[in-house]
């Protein structure tokens, strides 16, 4: 096989097609921005990827079986014409590339088809069970049977649902969620006077469950659905604080939908109204507003833009100063540490491996008091040691989240794909040892 001189976007999409990846894989793979991957899709060979992203397609080629070599190839070398090679095409058409994530989003085609496929009759549909039942419950929310719940009740059941969250607790967060969602509009219609702006602020806080276990799952365009609805409920409320959090899963859902732009400015806008409306004058309004700047730099480098997402996290660092602790204020885990943690799974996300790594050896373990924070950083671990070469680390990176967390790993197919590229790339016992790992947890490969 011929070496590639310089890659451009089509020898780049030939690797992947090779690799038989989705675009949200191969950036992973890699460690490039979803964005960036999607720009050498549709680019073609009027782009050329920058250095450092030149040397990880010269690592992944090299490592590649000699099938994936071959049919990258036959890829290459097909095109002669010199115009771009242009596999997806973005938003529309039945060969659109999501992000590998299933359906589970919104179509043009009906309520019936939708449904049929939020129940898991389409490939790649979530295998944690209930979620189907959930995305049921999210498109009709109407049951006129449900009694609704007195405040105290609500306001105890969504913190259990965020206690279960934050645990990776995921299946009980289902079951949780079966009966809370459901009790949202009777508990709404019920309450009175003062009680009306506290039961908005709990409906905020658990369609920010709803969306963020959706994103878990990888269901991205209900993952929006939930945001959605979280915005609503915030601006009823009126408490600034609220909205601000609701500001904080929709830019979480924008970004993971490919909307890394709005999302930015969302999150930028949303901290500054916050910062306004409150002065920042209490430790939830911090640690919201930290949050929120932490969600916007996570965005900014997934669309690659180093500055903006070094900016955001300068900020954040600003706000945990502010703080002065490490907390969980209006469920947001934030402080120093938090702050930390996002720069490591920044580094890792801009390419930049061995960043991430030497950073989160600097990071005290013992103040991650958060099971869901630690797993996360435990598989960002992991990542930058693929994107690094090293996959025995990688391996025992997976190990640790898993003991930290299994459901982190078992439920996220984002998680198991890191599996799976392990298993493409190692070589070895290496290799031995990450088969029996995933089959020993239920990951098929």
């Amino acid at each position: 096989m011929a070496a590639v001189t310089t890659w451009t976007g089509r020898e780049a999409n030939a690797l992947r097609k090779a690799l038989r990846m989705s675009m949200t894989a191969f950036a992973e793979h890699l460690g490039a921005a979803e964005r960036t991957v999607a720009k050498w899709s549709s680019q073609g060979d009027t782009i050329l990827p920058r250095a450092d992203m030149q040397a990880a397609l010269d690592t992944v080629l090299a490592r590649a079986t000699p099938d994936v070599q071959e049919r990258f190839e036959a890829l290459r070398t097909a095109d002669t014409s010199g115009t771009a090679v242009r596999t997806t095409q973005p938003h529309t058409g039945a060969d659109a590339d999501p992000g590998g994530d299933g359906y589970c989003g919104a179509g043009s085609a009906g309520d019936v088809r939708r449904r049929d496929l939020l129940r898991g009759t389409a490939t790649g549909s979530p295998a944690v069970p209930g979620v189907a039942s959930l995305l049921d419950m999210l498109l009709s929310p109407l049951h006129p049977h449900t009694v609704a719940l007195s405040v105290q009740q609500f306001s105890r059941d969504v913190s259990a649902a965020k206690v279960d969250y934050q645990a990776c607790r995921y299946e009980h967060v289902l079951d949780r969620l079966m009966t809370l969602l459901p009790a949202v509009e009777p508990t709404m219609a019920s309450a009175e006077g003062g009680q009306r702006a506290q039961v908005n602020v709990l409906a905020t806080d658990l369609y920010h469950v709803v969306g963020s276990v959706l994103l878990k799952v990888g269901c991205r365009g209900m993952a929006l659905v939930a945001a959605e609805r979280s915005t609503r409920a915030a601006a009823a409320s009126q408490d600034p604080v609220a909205i601000a959090a609701s500001a904080r899963i929709m830019t979480h859902a924008l970004m993971s939908s490919g909307h890394e732009d709005q999302a930015v400015t969302l999150a930028s806008k949303a901290a500054s109204v916050l910062d306004q409306d409150t002065r920042l004058a209490s430790t939830d309004a911090i640690a919201m507003y930290g949050a929120l700047v932490l969600r916007g730099a996570v965005a900014a480098a997934h669309r690659d833009d180093r500055d903006t997402a070094q900016a955001m996290l300068d900020e954040a660092t600003r706000a945990a100063v502010r703080l002065g602790y490490d907390g969980n204020d209006r469920w947001t885990g934030f402080g120093a540490t938090n702050v930390l943690l996002h720069r490591v799974n920044i580094a890792r996300t801009l390419g930049d491996a061995g960043t991430a790594i030497t950073l989160a050896h600097e990071i005290p373990l013992d103040k991650i008091t958060l099971a869901e924070r630690k797993a996360s950083l435990y598989v960002d671990v992991a990542r930058a040691y693929t994107q690094w070469g090293r996959y025995g680390q990688s391996l025992t990176a997976l190990r640790t989240a898993y003991a930290v967390a299994p459901e982190e790993i078992r439920c996220r197919p984002a998680v198991q794909q890191i599996a799976r590229d392990l298993a493409l790339l190692a070589k070895g016992s290496v290799r031995t040892a990450i088969v029996d790992f995933t089959q020993g947890i239920g990951i098929p490969l």
